[in-house]
């Protein structure tokens, strides 16, 4: 069963974001799953490297990484933040809207964040 997560707010602030990412890594580790994650908009500031949290908090960029599989960032959402491929953190990459048009093809289910 492959499932998408589409993700849109930013990585603090709400927790969207934080919730997507702890529903796509426990999704994940059920066998026969796999997931895939798209960051737009905000969303896309969960995969920038060395980001620093209180003691104690949650890291959205550790979760990115724990997520268990294909992570993609809007690419124009990216430029738009000023966010360079070379501050991505490990696991994410840059892509596109068409990808994540024939991601949500492809997938048995969509979920929104």
């Amino acid at each position: 069963m492959q499932t998408l997560f589409i993700l849109n707010d930013a990585p603090y602030g709400t927790e969207r974001s934080y919730n997507g990412l702890r529903l796509a890594k426990a999704v994940a580790k059920r066998e026969g799953e796999s997931v895939r994650v798209f960051l737009m908009g905000d969303a896309v500031a969960c995969a920038k490297a060395g980001q620093k949290v209180p003691t104690g908090y949650y890291n959205a960029a550790d979760m990115v990484r724990m997520v268990g599989g294909e992570v993609g960032l809007c690419g124009t959402c990216l430029d738009a933040r000023g966010i360079a491929e070379s501050e991505i953190v490990e696991g994410a990459r840059r892509s596109t809207l068409l990808e994540l048009a024939a991601w949500t093809a492809e997938a048995d289910k969509v979920l929104v964040f």
